[in-house]
């Protein structure tokens, strides 16, 4: 369920914005690059017709329709939206405090329940050896893709720590998951740990 605020100052700034575009029924379109991670991005861009997909979640606005991508609709919850005048002219906020992390629940990808365990249970771990773990993709066959950096990437013991720690972990949390592979260079031990 959609539960993003817009407010009215906010909706009368992007109708302005979209009278310009001079396109008629364009709307704007607001979804979450990197979402479940730390280098989320909330984004509106312009949504001219057509470029809407049939699983965006639609609001109907002051003089225009808001589009949501339905992939984002969990990490814009809570998020809000607004205006404000100021000496440069104005200034169009977005926060969304759910963005870089989002409600997990059972019927979750698979892909933002492994980020919620890295980024909540594996990485303050690692942190006190000054590294991280992040995932870069999920393979065909079910597989964890990770990517350790700072003082994990060339560190002796990253062996064990994925063995041991990483999968563990993951593999109890998240008993779907086929396993973990680390694709990190480890030659690089300029910031090893060990």
């Amino acid at each position: 369920m959609l539960n993003v605020t817009i407010t009215d100052s906010a909706q009368s700034y992007l109708k302005e914005l979209l009278e310009k575009q001079d396109c008629e029924g364009i709307g704007i379109r607001m979804f979450v690059s990197n979402p479940g991670t730390p280098q989320a991005e909330t984004c509106i861009a312009y949504c001219r017709p057509g470029e809407e997909n049939a699983e965006d979640q639609q609001l109907q606005l002051a003089g225009f329709v808001a589009y949501f991508e339905d992939r984002s609709v969990p990490f814009l919850d809570e998020a809000k939206v607004d205006y404000a005048n100021d000496k440069m002219g104005g200034q169009l906020t977005i926060r969304a405090p759910n963005s870089k992390m989002p409600k997990i629940s059972d019927d979750s990808p698979i892909e933002d329940k492994i980020n919620y365990v890295l980024y909540n249970e594996v990485n303050p771990g690692l942190a006190s050896h000054g590294g991280n773990v992040s995932l870069e993709t999920m393979s065909d066959d079910g597989f964890a893709v990770l990517r350790f950096g700072g003082g994990c990437q060339g560190c002796s013991a990253v062996d064990m720590t994925l063995k041991q720690g990483v999968e563990k972990t993951l593999m109890e949390k998240i008993p779907e998951l086929a396993g973990v592979k680390d694709i990190t260079d480890h030659s690089d031990k300029s910031q090893a740990y060990y």
